[in-house]
């Protein structure tokens, strides 16, 4: 019998009976650990130039009130990707996908540490955050690969690895520059896109989906998967919101420390390496959700991610910037969790349809994610860090309130949604 989270919304012209793919071989734990390592370092590369703008603005002659491009185009440019290259991995043979993603970062980020004006450095960050989407295709990989029994546990050893890529980029970066220059750093991560590039070729098996579709209906497939099914639509909104608040406090947060703490540039680098101690929740939502206990850990996720807002206000009235640091790891914690746990579910629906699910899924997540980077410059330029922090909780109640008309009785509730899936 499928898993009840396999069950809700299903659709037969979209969900046909789930192939036989690799994941009866099984997938090693070193093999994990690769997957783990190529995701992080292929998502750091978005996050790289955040502590640099100081820096990079003014080398490229922008002005100050244009100097966010930096990162803007780096993200509208991972948008791009989630919603146009992550669904070719249901069309395209995955490793050589991968590769030739991986390729383009390459070039991208060779493109960066060359710029000598502000449209080359922009156009070249876009490619970069095109590319960098290959992460999201190695993850439905990764989930192939794994056994029924064990994907919960998989896709959350590689999901830490990316969370700990996003987490490691900002002080990395900030290191090597204060050492070496800004330039150095997109040098020294194309050499390593280049060696990635030669281990996953070596280290990947081939997939090739399941034929008989064009590149258009792929595209179209993704788009109606949240309108179609439930499941979907839920598990991206929890995600979404849980992600506009991670986002939101994270792009506020080296604003506070400046001010209330007077932290320099490095200071903000080692609060950010603690806060990545969040990427070891991943492996045990992964278990977690193994076991079955999707609903009831998905509450407890939301739940932490609303309280580590209250948290992090007391810590910053208090002056108290070790408990600041908890509740950071608190709310990355409880950010992955939900994730993970989303995962497994929609993996879990149809294995050809993976790499869709997972584009439809991450670009809603996406969209949350860059709404909570724009509040957190609204917020903390109107009210400081107490309206900031009063946004997050508004934002966890939300999502809480979201989750809890799951057992309203409404259409999407998950009694309703099994009876229809047995029907």
């Amino acid at each position: 019998m499928s898993p009840p989270d396999a069950q809700c919304g299903t659709a037969p012209a979209l969900l046909p009976q789930a192939e036989a793919d690799a994941g009866e071989r099984g997938l090693s734990p070193a093999l994990t650990l690769v997957f783990a390592i190529a995701c992080g370092a292929t998502v750091a590369n978005l996050y790289y130039a955040q502590p640099l703008v100081g820096l990079i603005g003014p080398a490229l002659g922008l002005r100050p009130e244009l100097a966010g491009l930096v990162m803007t185009l780096t993200q509208l440019g991972y948008g791009a990707g989630l919603l146009f290259i992550t669904p070719l991995g249901d069309l395209i043979e995955n490793r050589r996908l991968i590769v030739l993603t991986l390729s383009g970062t390459v070039v991208g980020l060779a493109g960066v540490a060359m710029a000598h004006s502000a449209a080359m450095y922009l156009a070249a960050t876009f490619v970069v955050g095109v590319c960098a989407t290959a992460a999201q295709v190695l993850v439905p990989f990764s989930a192939h690969l794994a056994p029924d029994a064990r994907r919960g546990r998989v896709v959350g050893n590689v999901m830490s690895g990316l969370l700990a890529g996003i987490m490691l980029a900002r002080p990395a970066s900030s290191f090597i520059a204060d050492h070496l220059g800004w330039r150095a750093v997109f040098w020294i991560s194309a050499a390593a896109m280049l060696a990635l590039i030669v281990v996953l070729r070596l280290a990947l098996p081939r997939r090739q989906p399941r034929g008989g579709l064009h590149y258009g209906q792929v595209l179209l497939t993704t788009v109606r998967l949240p309108i179609v099914l439930p499941v979907v639509r839920r598990r991206a909104a929890y995600q979404a919101l849980a992600f506009a608040a991670f986002n939101l406090f994270w792009t506020a947060v080296p604003l506070l420390l400046t001010a209330r703490f007077g932290f320099t540039q490095r200071g903000i680098a080692l609060f950010a390496l603690a806060g990545a101690g969040g990427a070891l929740a991943a492996p045990i939502a992964g278990r977690i959700a193994d076991r079955g206990w999707t609903q009831v850990a998905t509450a407890a996720a939301l739940g932490v991610v609303t309280l580590a807002f209250p948290l992090a206000g007391w810590a910053a009235g208090a002056g108290m910037v070790v408990v600041l640091a908890l509740a950071a790891v608190v709310l990355d914690a409880g950010v992955q969790t939900n994730q993970v746990i989303g995962q497994r579910t929609l993996y879990a629906l149809a294995a050809e349809l993976r790499a869709r699910l997972n584009a439809a899924y991450m670009t809603i997540l996406f969209m949350g994610g860059a709404a909570g980077s724009v509040l957190a410059s609204i917020t903390f330029e109107a009210g400081g860090w107490r309206l900031t922090v009063l946004t997050g909780a508004g934002m966890g109640v939300a999502v809480l309130l979201l989750f809890a008309t799951e057992y309203l009785g409404g259409d999407d509730s998950p009694a309703r949604l099994r009876g229809r899936g047995r029907r």
